[in-house]
């Protein structure tokens, strides 16, 4: 089972917490200069939604990252989350040499 050193971070919270704050930007500039909905950059910012790969595009042009990045953000905290959630489903598959 995957064995991990922390819980990764939302990605909403790196984008506060790394991009928003030190640059001064608001939720509002950023939903204006990404032509999306301010609702869509908070929902973002307070962990209720997603990095959509649209998103990851547009976050990347703005700030001169990769989508990558921010897909990949998305990929380790949803793979935490849903390892937690199924975590005795998990506990229960046997590797495959094992079972042959």
């Amino acid at each position: 089972m995957i064995e991990l050193q922390r819980e990764p971070t939302h990605p909403g919270e790196i984008l506060k917490e790394v991009f928003l704050e030190p640059l001064n930007i608001s939720q509002t500039k950023l939903a204006k200069e990404l032509h999306t909905s301010f609702r869509a950059i908070n929902k973002l910012v307070n962990t209720k939604r997603g990095i959509t790969t649209e998103m990851a595009l547009k976050l990347a042009k703005f700030f001169g990252t990769t989508p990558q990045l921010w897909l990949n953000l998305q990929n380790s905290y949803d793979l935490c989350k849903v390892a937690k959630k199924k975590s005795d489903i998990l506990k229960s598959i046997h590797k495959a040499e094992e079972v042959a």
